[in-house]
């Protein structure tokens, strides 16, 4: 008898995107890569093949890193653009503030975050304008750098006109633009628009290009658009431990991705269940999404003994926000049935709680 004969299928949560497995695409391209002896430290056909395909894909001659994860990529690209007694302007839900531990100030030897509030969970020019002029003596650690999420922690995303004005201010104050995109696929497939018209085009000079959520099973793009800012930067991925000996097996998945599309059309999915999502909520409970559903996550205020009904079922989420707000994320393989099936308890729920 088979061992997996009989048994249900894994119930999908959502909790985290980072949840789902490999999706088939990067699967393959892993499984290619598995094949022979080639080079290492990223001195492989497979890397330096994703790395020019990234450069057709931004339309442009960066430069090209790939590490393990979010954070890393964060930390070493924010080390890279300013030095200790320097800050960084970031909203005050950025994951490289609350979620990081510490890490950015840590491999910059002691960078300080400087966190503002922000609709929606985005920066604004005058926000920044702010923190640039509310000192300029010696004893504040001086603005260097801005960095923003794309899209945002609450699920919303920077329009090229909001991600320009932003660039404009932090130039003329002579600061640096960074881009945490752990999810910028959604962002991208949100919009509508080309990855160009939404990174360098619009002023970002550092993309932190999020690979894990998309469906590989490991693995974070820097993507240097001002390639003077990059000297140097193999040094320090070594130094953090984040130079993969067998760098084949973090970058093959990428062409998986990257060929034919498969990137955009699995944040596009992602993006459309969590819109199915915030329909249903709204539509069969009277619950409204607590931010503007533009990528793939949903924040609602779930009353109480709904939200523990719910975890009675075995559903998983996160309180992600205050006020009793609950998080929702869809991932690449989020099925429709599921968006359904959660729906369908919460209307039970909200029926009994009547």
């Amino acid at each position: 008898m088979n061992a997996n004969q009989g048994r249900s299928p894994a119930m999908q949560h959502f909790a985290s995107d980072n949840y789902a497995g490999i999706c088939p695409e990067a699967l393959a391209a892993l499984l290619a890569a598995n094949d022979g002896h080639v080079r290492s430290y990223g001195d492989d056909e497979w890397t330096l093949r994703v790395a020019d395909r990234l450069r057709e894909l931004f339309e442009t001659d960066c430069d090209v890193y790939f590490v393990f994860n979010g954070t890393a990529a964060n930390s070493l690209a924010l080390a890279a653009l300013c030095q200790p007694y320097h800050s960084v302007i970031c909203h005050q839900l950025a994951h490289v503030d609350t979620d990081e531990c510490g890490a950015p100030q840590f491999f910059s030897n002691g960078a300080t975050l400087l966190a503002v509030a922000g609709e929606q969970g985005k920066l604004t020019p005058e926000a920044i304008v702010e923190v640039v002029t509310r000192r300029s003596d010696i004893h504040y650690p001086k603005p260097k750098v801005v960095t923003l999420t794309q899209a945002t922690e609450v699920g919303t995303v920077y329009r090229p006109d909001e991600l320009r004005a932003i660039a404009d201010t932090a130039r003329a104050h002579g600061l640096r633009v960074h881009m945490d995109g752990a999810r910028f696929a959604n962002a991208v497939a949100g919009l509508g628009l080309s990855p160009a018209e939404v990174s360098w085009r619009a002023g970002v000079d550092v993309l932190c290009f999020g690979g894990t959520k998309m469906g590989l099973p490991v693995g974070e793009a820097v993507v240097f658009f001002d390639r003077k800012l990059s000297d140097d930067f193999s040094y320090r991925c070594k130094q953090a431990g984040q130079l993969a000996s067998k760098m084949r097996f973090l970058s093959a998945p990428w062409l998986g991705i990257l060929e034919n599309g498969a990137w955009l059309r699995h944040a596009a999915h992602a993006n459309a269940m969590a819109r199915r999502l915030a329909a249903g909520l709204a539509e069969g409970t009277g619950l409204p999404a607590l931010f503007p559903v533009q990528a793939n996550g949903v924040f609602v205020r779930l009353p109480g003994r709904i939200e523990a009904g719910l975890r009675a079922r075995g559903w998983l989420f996160y309180n992600f926000i205050a006020a009793g707000g609950a998080r929702f994320m869809c991932g690449w393989d989020t099925a429709p049935e599921t968006v359904d099936r959660l729906l369908a308890d919460i209307r039970e729920l909200a029926a009994e709680s009547a």
